[in-house]
């Protein structure tokens, strides 16, 4: 399709990529965003996803221009945060920060926001928050010791995967499920053509 407008995903996500993909979206390029995700003194947790989402989209739209292939394409970017009440919960690395997200989240309601940010052509921003809330089963230490030994939780927000084993720790969710995996597809693809991107270009060929 001549002339069709670029996308590019600042994510190193293998999870953004393979959600965007389920929409029938494939991004022209990956182009991750590097920047300080730690929490500001006393930032709530909406806050926060919506001010990394808005960092990273202006990271990546530096690196954008400076390529002549992708100037003027979509940039999309998203930040997902896990919180209990107003604590936000890391990005878990090391085995103590996941056991000690894992304890925390046994048996109680938690609440995922994810914020996307899109960078259209002529440079406007337009962001969403989305807001899903998750409970948790009662854990055990077998469950907590046996999860954390399948190191599953790496680099994953509250120190888990809701796509993976994690997914049978869950009770109940209300809200989007994608979002917890860290892009909420209804909002995303609303967004997108909502600014004018071909999103069911890719459809054709999708089975």
């Amino acid at each position: 399709m001549l002339g069709r407008p670029k996308l590019v995903l600042a994510s190193a996500s293998p999870r953004r990529l393979a959600l965007l993909n389920q929409a029938g979206i494939e991004p022209d390029a990956l182009r991750p965003a590097d920047v300080d995700e730690t929490p500001t003194r006393g930032e709530l947790p909406r806050a926060c996803a919506t001010r990394l989402a808005r960092a990273k989209a202006e990271a990546a739209l530096k690196s954008v221009q400076l390529d002549d292939d992708l100037r003027g394409a979509f940039v999309l970017t998203a930040d997902t945060v896990v919180a209990v009440g107003r604590r936000i919960l890391p990005k878990a690395e090391l085995v103590d920060e996941a056991s000690q997200c894992l304890r925390l989240l046994s048996g109680r309601n938690h609440r995922v926001y994810s914020a996307i940010c899109l960078v259209t052509p002529k440079g406007g921003f337009r962001q969403r928050l989305v807001e899903s809330k998750v409970r948790f089963k009662r854990l055990s230490e077998e469950d907590i010791d046996g999860y954390v030994a399948s190191g599953e939780w790496r680099g994953k927000a509250g120190g888990y995967a809701v796509q993976g084993i994690a997914g049978s720790f869950v009770v109940k969710i209300v809200g989007s499920y994608t979002n917890i995996v860290g892009l909420p597809l209804y909002e995303t693809v609303n967004l997108l053509g909502g600014e004018g991107f071909p999103i069911r270009h890719g459809w054709l060929n999708a089975s």
